[in-house]
């Protein structure tokens, strides 16, 4: 039996894992709005929200020479060099329980959060 560790989390690249349930909604988001292929998921980091940063997350067709791209089985990842300076050691899981659904970002490097969990300080 595989155990529960290896079933639920995909391997880590360049300090950033995606749980399996993160990488099945994506793959799922994809196919349900026909997004291409070829379109990457971005992964960031930006100036805002209440505790100073907030993480974006979204489908983009453009890479850049200066982004990292890692692949979490078959789905493409590209995360800019400032955002991997702040998302080293983060998981991204997505939910669908209770208390509702979307995306979470477990990242130990952040040293506050807001109560919505989509803004960070460090």
């Amino acid at each position: 039996m595989e155990d529960l560790k290896t079933a639920v989390m995909h391997e880590v690249k360049e300090g950033i894992a995606l749980t399996s349930k993160a990488v099945n909604e994506v793959k799922k988001i994809k196919s349900e709005n026909t997004i291409p292929d070829d379109y990457v998921l971005r992964i960031g980091v930006k100036g805002g929200g209440c505790s100073g940063l907030s993480y974006t997350l979204g489908f983009d067709a453009e890479v850049k020479d200066t982004d990292k791209i890692l692949e979490f089985d078959e789905v493409k990842v590209a995360v800019d060099w400032k955002s991997i300076l702040y998302l080293n050691g983060t998981t991204v899981d997505y939910t669908d329980g209770l208390t509702g659904k979307g995306f979470t970002f477990n990242n130990p490097s952040a040293k506050k959060t807001c109560g919505c969990g989509s803004s960070f300080g460090v």
